[in-house]
Order: C-alpha cells, then sequence, then structure tokens
C-alpha cells in the first residue's frame, strides 16, 4: 500500500451488521451479563449470564463483528476487559451520553431531559486518588475491585432506549450521534491509556529534580536550592524569620518591605520591583516543581516504570478532560525528559497548532480568517494578511477575541480583527451576549453550556429598574456578572467545539493503529496488552504521544496526520480549514519541542 513503512501490515476486522449494540454490565452475584439489542434498544435475543471466562469469550468472539457495546459506566467495566488481555472496538458509555443529552439544548424537550433526577446524574464512581507505591496493575483499580454491581439490566436498558429516543428526535441527530460516539471512544481510550501507562524513568526523574533542586533530603525537609533562595529571600526582605512556604507570612513581609500588593500570585509579584522578587519567583517556581512532581510524587505515581494517571473524560464542562491525581494534564517541561520509549520503540508527539483560533474559522465559516491559517502557522497568516503588525499582536488579539479580554493591548487590537474577520468575531459577541442574558450555548456537535445558577438569576432580578430596591451597586453587581458568565459562554462554543474535535481525532488514530501489526522482530514493549502494538498513552487538550514500535513510527505519523483532516470532515464537512499539526518521533518527550 502506498505511504506504508516496509515490513507494517494492516489488519482489516471483517464488518458485519453496522448496528449490533450489546448490553453488558455485572450482576450482584458476580456474574456478568450480557443483552444483544437492535438499533432501537429492543432485545434480539435472551439475556444471558455468564462467569467472567464465559464473559471474556464472549466480548473476542463478539468482537469480529464490530458491537457497539452499551455499559454504564467504561471506567468500571473495561479496565476488567484490559487486564485479561481483551480490548472493544466501540463502546456507548451510558453515563457520559446522558450527561449530554440531559444537558444539551437540541434535546430539551425530550423525555431525558424533562425527567426527574436519577441516579444516572450522579457522576462516575471514583477510583482510588492515588496508587500505593509498588502497587501492582490489579492494585490501580483494573481487577475486580469490589464496586456495587452495574445497574439492574431494564434499567440501564431503558436508559439506553431514553437517549436513543432523544437523538433521533433531536434538531441534529446526526452530530449528537457522532458526539456520543467520540464521547465514549474518549472513554475507551482513556482506560487504555491509564492500563498501558506513559513510559517513564524514575532514574532519569531523580537526576532531574537534582539538578534543578538539590540532591534528595526527608520528607518535610527543603532540598538545597530551595533552602538557599529562602535565605536570599530572608535576606532581601530583612526578615530572618520569614518563611516563603506560608503566603499569609510572605505578604506582610512584602508590604513591611514597601511593596504595595493584594496577593503573592506570580503574576502580581511579576509587576513589582524589588530585589526579592526574583529569588521569590524563582523559589514559587521550584517549589511548584517540588510540591506536583518531586520525589514523593515519583514514589507514588511512577509503578514498573509507568505513570497511569486516571484521566476523566468529560470532567470539565466544556468536555475538556480532567484528572483524578497525578496532574498529568500539567507535566511541567522540568520533568519531560523522564518520559522515555521503552528500547525498541519511539514515542510520537503531536500538537494542533492554533487548535481554538482554527475551530472558531470553522465554527463561524469566516473563509477569510481560514485561509490565513491554510498551510501555515494562522498567527504568521493573519500578520501577512495585514491585519495587525507582529504574530504576538495576532495571538493576544485572537486570545482576546475568545476569551473577552477588552482592555489593554487586545482591547486596541480587537476592532482590527474583527474587521477582518466578521464573521468568526460575530460568532463569539453573540455567544457572549447569550450568556449575559443567561441562556446556553451549543457547540457544533451538540454539547451545551449550564445555565447559570439562582444567585447569579436573583442578583440581575434586582438590578432591574423596575425593582423596587435596585441600588446603583445592585446593578454594577449585576452587570458584572453577567459580562463574567459571557464571558464564560464566549468561549465554551469554542474549548467545547475544540475539545470535540480532539476527541474525533484520538478515536480515529486509535481507529487506525488497530489495524497496524508490527513487522517480524519488533522488539515487545512491556505495557500489557500493547507488547506489540502502536498506542495512544498521553492526551493533554490538543496534544497527544503515540508509543510505537521504531518499525511503525513513520507509519504511525502518517496515521496523526491523516487522522486529523478527518476529525475536521467529521466535524465541518468540507469547509476549507486546515487542522495543522507539529509531529516529531522521539526517544524522550523533551525532545518534542
Amino acid at each position: 500500500m502506498p505511504g506504508e513503512t516496509r515490513g507494517a501490515r494492516r489488519c482489516r476486522p471483517h464488518r458485519a451488521e453496522w448496528n449490533v449494540y450489546l448490553l453488558a454490565g455485572r450482576t450482584g452475584n458476580g456474574e456478568f451479563l450480557v443483552v444483544p439489542l437492535d438499533s432501537t434498544g429492543l432485545e434480539t435475543a435472551p439475556a444471558r449470564r455468564l462467569s467472567f471466562a464465559e464473559f471474556l469469550g464472549e466480548v473476542v468472539a463478539a468482537e469480529q463483528g464490530l458491537p457497539r457495546w452499551v455499559w454504564e459506566d467504561t471506567s468500571r467495566l473495561y479496565p476488567l476487559l484490559l487486564a485479561a488481555g481483551v480490548r472493544v472496538q466501540r463502546g456507548h458509555d451510558l453515563r457520559l451520553c446522558h450527561a449530554i443529552l440531559r444537558q444539551s439544548a437540541l434535546t430539551s424537550t425530550s423525555e431525558l431531559a424533562t425527567a426527574a433526577p436519577s441516579r444516572w446524574d450522579s457522576g462516575p464512581a471514583a477510583q482510588p486518588e492515588a496508587p500505593e507505591p509498588h502497587s501492582t496493575l490489579f492494585d490501580l483499580g483494573f481487577a475486580d475491585d469490589g464496586l456495587d454491581e452495574d445497574p439492574a439490566e431494564d434499567d440501564a436498558q431503558a436508559e439506553f432506549r431514553r437517549q436513543l429516543t432523544a437523538v433521533a428526535a433531536s434538531a441534529e441527530p446526526g452530530r449528537l450521534r457522532l458526539l456520543l460516539a467520540a464521547e465514549s471512544a474518549g472513554a475507551l481510550i482513556a482506560a487504555e491509556m491509564q492500563f498501558a501507562g506513559l513510559p517513564w524513568c524514575t532514574e532519569v526523574h531523580d537526576r532531574l529534580l537534582t539538578r534543578e533542586l538539590g540532591p534528595r533530603v526527608a520528607p518535610g525537609l527543603r532540598p538545597e536550592r530551595l533552602e538557599d533562595l529562602a535565605r536570599r529571600i530572608r535576606l532581601e526582605l530583612g526578615d530572618p524569620q520569614v518563611n516563603p512556604d506560608s503566603q499569609q507570612d510572605l505578604l506582610r513581609a512584602l508590604q513591611r518591605a514597601g511593596l504595595t500588593m493584594s496577593s503573592t500570585r506570580a503574576w502580581e509579584l511579576q509587576k513589582l520591583e524589588h530585589p526579592a522578587i526574583a529569588p521569590l519567583l524563582e523559589y514559587k517556581k521550584l517549589a511548584r516543581l517540588l510540591s506536583a512532581n518531586g520525589w514523593y510524587w515519583m514514589d507514588t505515581w511512577i509503578v514498573d516504570g509507568r505513570f497511569h494517571p486516571e484521566y476523566v473524560p468529560g470532567g470539565v464542562v466544556t468536555g475538556r478532560w480532567a484528572t483524578r491525581g497525578g496532574g498529568a494534564l500539567q507535566l511541567p517541561r522540568q520533568v519531560r525528559g523522564a518520559v522515555i520509549a521503552d528500547d525498541g520503540w519511539k514515542l510520537v508527539v503531536a500538537d494542533a497548532a492554533q487548535l481554538e483560533p482554527r475551530i472558531l474559522a470553522a465554527l463561524s465559516a469566516d473563509t477569510a480568517m481560514a485561509t490565513a491559517g491554510r498551510g501555515t502557522d494562522l498567527y504568521a497568516g493573519i500578520v501577512a494578511s495585514g491585519v495587525v503588525e507582529t504574530r504576538d499582536h495576532a495571538k493576544v488579539a485572537m486570545l482576546g477575541a475568545m476569551y473577552g479580554a477588552t482592555t489593554g493591548e487586545s482591547g486596541r487590537l480587537l476592532p482590527r480583527l474583527a474587521r477582518a474577520y466578521p464573521r468568526a468575531l460575530g460568532l463569539t459577541e453573540t455567544a457572549a451576549r447569550a450568556g449575559e442574558r443567561g441562556e446556553a450555548v451549543t457547540t457544533r456537535l451538540g454539547r451545551s453550556s449550564p445555565r447559570p445558577g439562582e444567585s447569579w438569576l436573583a442578583t440581575q432580578a434586582q438590578a432591574q429598574a423596575y425593582h423596587p430596591g435596585a441600588t446603583d451597586a445592585d446593578e454594577r453587581r449585576a452587570r458584572s456578572q453577567a459580562r463574567d458568565w459571557g464571558r464564560f459562554t464566549r468561549n465554551f462554543i469554542v474549548q467545547g467545539s475544540a475539545a470535540e474535535w480532539a476527541l474525533c481525532w484520538m478515536a480515529e488514530i486509535r481507529r487506525e493503529l488497530r489495524l497496524l501489526q508490527a513487522p517480524e522482530g519488533t522488539v515487545p514493549g512491556r505495557s500489557p496488552v500493547f507488547t506489540h502494538a502502536p498506542h495512544l498513552v498521553f492526551f493533554l487538550h490538543d496534544e497527544v504521544i503515540v508509543h510505537t514500535p521504531a518499525g511503525l513510527a513513520e507509519e504511525v505519523e502518517q496515521i496523526v496526520v491523516r487522522a486529523a483532516a478527518t476529525a475536521g470532515r467529521h466535524l465541518f464537512g468540507d469547509f476549507p480549514v486546515d487542522f495543522l499539526l507539529t509531529v516529531a518521533t522521539v526517544d524522550s518527550y523533551d525532545q518534542a519541542k
């Protein structure tokens, strides 16, 4: 096949009936339930109660027909399959999909959206915050963890039918189906990434920490570098007792030194001129490294050369992911050198360039803005179009448009951006005005923003001119709250749509990676289930890492790039917007940037 790496083979699974659903869950006596369903959610055969061994065999056999597994919560059931060496290709996560349909403006009149709150509205079952040092994979929540059984068969089936009905009756069923499929694929990917783990070398991590902080010390003590900086801070402030780890203590010492400030946040400190500021900023940076990714973090989170964070798909209202412990979404550059591929393997690191502005161009169908980013850096394209003078100006103005910054440099440049790209800026302004009125906005595929709470509504009502008790202060407070909510909805529509693109991107990467087989002689990797298979190991909003046998790295790069274009077509059809990537094949994460 053209473009394939020599020695790589594609394996295409047999495709049977596409609309086959299999409802799966656990019963109270340790058995597993499997119920075949049709495209309307009705049973096509009697439910079967199986032992775990029988369930595994059922899954392996059924996968030949590409079913979509319907289960309450991917994070509860799929890890059991992974621990037994079994992967599935497609799923439907009832809890994640319920959350989307419950909130979406596209399904607001459905039975699902208008029903009283139920247990389906609760969050997913939490896994332990952090594993114990030296835990095994089974200790990390991948084995039977004693969680309560899944819901009764009829409850889950009824919920699935409500979801199918809500989508079918919506104004945009195609978009919602894509969103639910992408969200559910994201749940499968999250479970697989947690199970496989991000390759991590503790020896290198220790060296990096020692270089930044000094030799390791006992818990509760400051490493050498931090202690030196603390002494400098005390000396410059003329206060031998000040504790730089105490915000109140530090704030009082700074104020006694004649500095006017309300907090010790870095952005506020950077505005000040005083000999203590430079060592204080450095102290805060290194103290953050120690607390977030220091030796205790390494001992806690790195198990057998792998970092196993628990990703939470849809953990943010915009659809972005969150994590439970471990800080996978905030890996600082100081420790990225510890992310090292296995021997004979590579890391393919890809991130989408200017993702949110490109999403905005496509959402608004602003062809001029899309043209500015055609095949090039979007900000550089804006400069080349004569809109602003420098790339920094273009970036500041664009971020202001998406986040609602109307003062300073951003406020000065925004009118020029609005004249050049009226459709894009008009969309963000429309979203902001909707938020200021307390209305919801909806992403490209159908995720809607939450509406403001009762206190917000009460404040707005109190400030109305016809309200007998309204004061000038009430009106100012109401306007401020309205603007704040408008900034939220302004960004929600862009960030949420970008999250949808990222889900489609990852789902397509995962789908294509499954079609690859490593060339003969490939050195086995160390992740169970993925010993010879390239697989996703990290995701951060607009960036992914694939761990791959070295012989497949070139093909994986091509897959990642193709998947970005495919995701764009899924969301925006043939609208001519480019989703450019920076892609690098490296031995360690720090080499990628």
